[in-house]
């Protein structure tokens, strides 16, 4: 059998020249493997938090410095025919010297590699050393080489194959590392090993299918029985001698089917394949098909011939240094998606082909998975090393990710054929390439070829062929981007899209993770710190812009964080309700974005320190299986679940004070997995008194307001609660009963104790209703729990 010996102990790091200017002395520094350079420093005490105040703009000679980890390891031997030296990710060019002798060289940060070193390794003490370039070096090397390229930042990052929001984005630091950041190790073998398993599942009809593609290395040439069993079903073949290939299918019957989350159970089953006695593989599966339907410009997933809303988050790399990742902190972040109704995640393209951790999570959890190639914002060189690293790359990727049940698409870039054909870069071009020659040729090719149980889309946006606009959103996928920019939210109204696949609004993170990251007294909407933690163009104009008439003017930071953070919660509340109130001409929402990196005000759901922001409450119950909302003149009623819904739908028009002014019952009755739009009359829609109505519609507990008016012209009147602070095993129940209309009650326990969170935020209180909130974590006073800036409504008395 082979044998696997991590190399993970005894490394240090030494800066070795710096083309920046280097401000530290580093040499002999402790280094953790996996790991980067930045964490280093940062452990060493060489560097401040990279995530703190603006320590960043400090840190730029990292990137421009050459670095040489090193390792010493005591080898008692191997009676094994071969051994070879597994290098799971090195960011990013590098040389590997083993005993003082070359190996090869690595330009690539998406690629393993694997380096024979039988006849290197020698009793005793033996030593590995990497040496990184300096990353902006060489990406600026490749661009004086090859000529300039278009891209939405002036950083070099489309030169490099790298994260390239490394390079820092419109919500990312500019933090440039290296480093052997994924596993490293020896493999020792005899006779053979599994060079590869590619497992491409399906299910036809009720029953389960898998054709297992297997390459096998060998060190000797013998017949091999190749074993492949799962639900019960066992097939051996004979790989013969010389053989280096093989395929294996079996047939399950009645197999039990993965779904999507939403959709049905998620069925997993334990794939083996043995070679022999000499090697094994194992990875869990789930049979399901998959199928895109792009009939009359759609764009919808097809799940075991079940057409799919998608409602969904784009997901960025959750830390800024992606070896600092565990399983658990994935699991927290993928569990939060799934918990506000997700049954999707957008793998985007500016960051990372994931972990084998998070594809596993996404299919236990039933999310599907759109995965991007990393291409984004930029024309990326077809030239030089990038072509055949590109597909060295994603033959690794699509291989490895086969079996996973959740991966749903193969999307070749983001917004990169939008730039390429309405940003300008056509006249900034020239005869240079682009990228178009991945996306619509090589990274096809490969898909097809590995992977042809899933489908390909050369971008997003795309509108299904190169000859048509990109962007637009009656075909294909679209991304809105005129709200935020320059248009306020309720234009989301005007749009009629296919499938939505970026759109977003911004607010800032909790307020314990903005304390952590920036070190101001006082702190201001517009202190340094708060404004060097907000990366994109504008933002903090766009911020209180955004307001418009929805929202007060803010009078202090108390007011100004609640306010942005409230309307970031209305404006993706407004276009997710009105893109699913289309279905099925619009099949999918995928909110931009679920995470952040660092510390930051941002377009995310989940803050940088891992905290849900008001957003992501007003999310879950957008994205409920049943969902009423106010659309125009009418009442949508969206069913996304296998059940009918019937019922009476009522809607009734108060005054603030609760009293009824007119009221009806509307019978529906709503198809499995379908909209409904319920008109109302002219006695419900119009008020008689413009400025102090409140119109309620609701159906089997889902509920949906509307006020007469936006909130700064309504004559509410100064909110009069009730308050209630009990312990309870576990934490705290805290009680608000409405004497009067209380507007957009929210509770902030972090402002507290940084680990207190809440289950429910954003509730409107009629007269005389209750609302419950449960606070766990920490240990905040109670009595502060229902005090000024940590309780706060809209309509709360002026201080």
């Amino acid at each position: 059998m082979t044998s696997y010996r991590p190399l993970h102990d005894g490394w240090t790091v030494t800066a070795v020249s710096s083309t920046g200017q280097l401000r530290p002395v580093v040499a002999g520094l402790p280094a953790q493997v996996p790991g980067c350079v930045h964490t280093d420093l940062l452990a060493g005490g060489l560097i401040e938090d990279p995530y703190l105040d603006d320590n960043e703009e400090r840190l730029t000679w990292v990137g421009r410095t050459a670095w040489a980890y090193e390792t010493t390891f005591t080898w008692e031997g191997t009676e094994d025919e071969r051994a070879d030296l597994v290098c799971e990710g090195l960011d990013t060019v590098a040389s590997v010297l083993f005993n003082g002798v070359e190996l090869g060289g690595t330009a690539n940060m998406h690629r393993s590699y694997r380096f024979p070193v039988r006849h290197l390794l020698r009793e005793g003490a033996n030593t590995l050393r990497v040496l990184f370039d300096p990353p902006y070096g060489y990406a600026e090397e490749q661009r004086v080489a090859l000529g300039g390229r278009p891209g939405a930042y002036a950083e070099p990052y489309q030169f490099i194959r790298k994260m390239a929001c490394n390079f820092g984005w419109d919500w990312g630091p500019t933090l440039v590392t290296s480093g052997i950041w994924r596993p490293i190790g020896i493999q020792t073998w005899s006779g053979a090993r599994l060079a590869e398993v590619r497992p491409l599942v399906t299910l036809d009809g009720t029953d389960g299918r898998v054709e297992v593609h297997v390459a096998v290395e060998r060190a000797a040439e013998e017949p091999l029985d190749l074993t492949v069993a799962v639900a019960g079903v066992t097939v051996t073949e004979r790989v013969p001698p010389g053989e280096r290939r093989a395929v294996v299918s079996l047939t399950v019957p009645d197999a039990e089917p993965w779904w999507p989350r939403g959709h049905g159970g998620q069925a997993l089953h334990e794939l083996t394949v043995r070679l022999g006695d000499v090697d094994s593989w194992t990875g869990r599966i789930g049979f399901r098909s998959v199928r895109l339907d792009q009939t009359g410009g759609a764009f919808t997933l097809v799940v075991n011939e079940r057409p799919v809303f998608v409602k969904g988050f784009n997901w960025i790399p959750e830390d800024t240094f992606p070896s600092r990742l565990t399983r658990e902190r994935l699991a927290e972040r993928l569990t939060q998606a799934a918990d506000a109704g997700a049954n999707c995640l957008r793998v985007w393209g500016g960051g990372l082909y994931e972990s084998d951790d998070f594809y596993d999570l996404a299919d236990e959890l039933g999310l599907l998975v759109w995965q991007d190639f990393p291409f984004a914002c930029a024309a990326y060189p077809e030239e030089g090393p990038f072509r055949r690293e590109v597909e060295a790359e994603a033959r690794e990727h699509v291989t490895r990710l086969a079996r996973h049940a959740g991966l749903a698409l193969w999307c070749g870039n983001n917004e990169n054929i939008e730039g390429h054909a309405e940003w300008g870069w056509q006249d900034k071009l020239g005869d240079r390439s682009w990228g178009g020659g991945f996306y619509y040729d090589l990274l096809p090719r490969v898909v097809a070829e590995l992977d042809p149980t899933r489908p390909y889309w050369p971008g997003t946006p795309y509108s299904g062929a190169p000859d048509l606009p990109p962007n637009d959103p009656s075909k294909g996928t679209t991304h809105i981007w005129t709200v935020w920019n320059t248009h306020d939210y309720t234009h989301y109204a005007t749009y009629e899209p296919r499938f939505v696949a970026e759109f977003g609004f911004q607010g800032p993170p909790t307020y314990a993770t903005l304390r952590t990251s920036v070190s101001d007294e006082p702190l201001t909407p517009d202190s340094p710190g708060v404004m060097h933690h907000q990366k994109a163009i504008d933002g903090h104009l766009k911020l209180l812009r955004g307001l418009g008439d929805h929202l007060p003017e803010p009078r202090d930071f108390d007011d100004w964080h609640y306010y942005t953070q409230l309307n970031q919660a209305r404006a993706m509340t407004f276009g997710v309700e009105r893109f699913r109130a289309q279905a099925p001409h619009c099949m999918g929402t995928i909110i931009w974005q679920l995470n952040d990196c660092w510390p930051v005000t941002s377009w995310a759901a989940v803050d940088g320190g891992g905290r849900r922001k008001p957003l992501w409450y007003a999310v879950r119950r957008a994205f409920a299986d049943r969902m009423l909302a106010f659309v125009g003149d009418t009442v949508a009623v969206v069913n996304d679940t296998g059940e009918r819904w019937t019922g009476e739908l009522a809607v009734v028009r108060s005054s603030l004070s609760g009293k009824p002014l007119a009221e009806q019952s509307f019978p529906v009755d709503v198809a499995p997995r379908a909209t409904a739009a319920v008109t109302l009359p002219v006695a419900l829609l119009r008020p008689d008194d413009p400025t102090g109505e409140v119109l309620v519609a609701t159906l089997d507990g889902a509920r949906t307001l509307r006020m007469s008016a936006e909130d700064p012209a309504m004559a509410y009147p100064e909110a009069e609660m009730d308050t209630a602070v009990e312990e309870i095993d576990g934490g705290l129940r805290v009680s608000v009963t409405a004497r009067t209309i209380v507007r957009e009650l929210a509770l902030f326990p972090d402002r507290l104790d940084p680990r207190a969170t809440v289950d429910d935020q954003l509730v409107t209180l009629l007269p005389g209703e209750t609302a419950v909130f449960h606070v766990t974590g920490g240990r905040p006073d109670p009595r502060a729990l229902v005090r000024h800036p940590v309780l706060r409504c809209l309509n709360e008395p002026r201080r």
